[in-house]
């Protein structure tokens, strides 16, 4: 897994060639109390618009609200939409846009007027021309896509079919984009994923996973091999399937799938959610990170994106708050008292498709490198357990005069942590017992081990599960904190 600081100073070094179809999303708000005397039509009372730069434009905004570059190459049409687009883009310090204008055809723009109480959509307008560009737009598309590359960590295609990726478009910039060793990512419209042939990873919501491989779809098992048949047409390396509350599903080429559910919110607005997880799968791989990680950012952003009106972007503070949410009990719940409360817990969390994790210590005095593990602990898996070595435990690791605090304060003080979902109190020397017990998806200890020490490896490795070592911070010790109250030290 991450930590989540070091990704954010990561992502603000990548930059993000990202290609596609610009939009510009204006949004009516208001409410419906009358029909129109002229017509059996409802009459909105407009309260309020506003207007966002959407489709690819909302995958570039994306990208540049969680901290990475953009390079963003789109078509407007020479009118007053097309120049609303430009001066928005402009103000948008950490993308460089690079618009090609065509007079033939009109800047696309959708109008949609909202329900202020209820948040539901009740009509859309569109104003646009679904027809590939000509050869000549096509020539000055890539004309200004292609000296980029050399530029771009990582290259985003964000097809909306409205012109812009043509498939000699899409094919140029694949391959110069393979020649010169950058992955490519692409959010897909067309039904043919071999259009999108060579690209690194594509992500199609469900309905175009089903439309294109003609896969129900339901099951992992075949979501799984429906995707392997299409990767291997399309000559892909992996393919991510979104399942709006259902997750997401990735499954690398030749690999076994991963999973991730999705995380519960109050779903506002779905309208350029799926820009949003596009754009974070594409900084956190340019970022140097792996395919589920990539995946447990995009689908916490996505949650995020969800919760919003409009087409909305995604804020690291926000993505923090998801990625590191409160535990899922009151603190006084999360001690358990014996094996059958554990059991039920973790069934009811793998019933729901929870990554469960797991790390255990003595917790004596609680300091900075304890909290640091635990927070990262809590970052790998969807619900944390804690094992808590007992007092005579303890004694028997440390010697006498410690523990300091009694297990049920060491515990408590745990419990309290928005890191921890579950203490779990042992009076073995070690949580081998309670590791094979729980048979966690990822186990967390500090970086002074090493994996080949961490107890309890060989049980969750076997399971499929994976160790996660967590530099530990310097000088910061319970030992060593002991040693100078009891010198009378600070």
């Amino acid at each position: 897994m991450f930590n989540f600081e070091t990704l954010l100073q990561s992502i603000e070094n990548t930059t993000v060639l990202c290609v596609g179809d610009l939009m510009l999303d204006e949004f009516v708000y208001g409410e419906v109390s009358r029909i129109s005397p002229e017509a059996p039509a409802p009459v909105i009372a407009v309260q309020r618009s506003e207007i966002n730069v959407g489709g690819a434009g909302n995958v570039a905004r994306n990208i540049a609200a969680i901290g990475a570059r953009c390079i963003f190459v789109g078509l407007i049409g020479d009118d007053v939409a097309g120049q609303t687009l430009t001066a928005e883009l402009a103000r948008e310090p950490r993308i460089a846009p690079l618009l090609v204008c065509d007079p033939s055809r009109p800047t696309t723009r959708k109008v949609r007027f909202v329900s202020e109480h209820f948040s539901t959509h009740m009509l859309r307008a569109d104003w646009e021309t679904a027809s590939a560009a000509s050869a000549e737009i096509e020539a000055r598309l890539l004309d200004a896509i292609l000296p980029q590359l050399e530029r771009a960590d990582i290259v985003l295609l964000s097809d909306y079919a409205k012109g812009v990726l043509t498939p000699e478009v899409i094919a140029r910039v694949i391959d110069v984009a393979r020649q010169r060793g950058k992955r490519v990512i692409v959010d897909p419209k067309s039904p043919n994923f071999v259009t999108y042939r060579g690209a690194t990873l594509l992500t199609p919501n469900r309905k175009e996973f089903v439309t294109a491989t003609r896969c129900a779809a339901d099951t992992l098992a075949g979501i799984a091999a429906a995707a392997q048949e299409a990767m291997a047409l399309a000559d892909c390396a992996a393919m991510l399937v979104t399942q709006s509350e259902h997750g997401m599903t990735l499954v690398p080429r030749g690999g076994e799938p991963i999973h991730v559910p999705a995380l519960p919110v109050k779903v506002r607005d779905v309208s350029g959610a799926g820009d949003t997880v596009a754009a974070v799968l594409a900084v956190v791989l340019a970022a140097g990170q792996d395919w589920a990680t990539a995946m447990r950012a995009a689908s916490a952003a996505a949650a995020v994106a969800v919760s919003k009106n409009g087409t909305a972007v995604v804020t690291p503070a926000e993505l923090r708050r998801k990625l590191l949410p409160h535990a899922s009990l009151a603190a006084e719940d999360k001690i358990i008292g014996n094996e059958t409360d554990l059991d039920r817990r973790i069934a009811e969390w793998r019933r729901e498709g929870l990554r469960v994790g797991f790390t255990n210590g003595c917790f004596d005095i609680l300091h900075p490198g304890h909290v640091k593990v635990l927070t990262a602990a809590r970052g790998a898996c969807d619900r944390l357990i804690v094992g808590l070595n007992s007092d005579a435990s303890v004694r028997r690791l440390k010697g006498e005069g410690r523990p300091v605090q009694n297990e049920r304060a060491r515990a408590e003080v745990l419990a309290g942590l928005e890191a921890v979902d579950l203490v779990v109190i042992f009076e073995e020397d070690t949580p081998l017992n309670l590791i094979t017990q729980i048979v966690p998806s990822v186990l967390v200890k500090g970086g002074d081990y090493t994996r080949e020490q961490v107890v309890g490896h060989e049980v969750v490795e076997a399971g499929g599960g994976e160790v996660l070592l967590v530099d530990v911070l310097p000088g910061h010790s319970t030992t060593s904190l002991v040693e100078k109250a009891r010198e009378g030290t600070t």
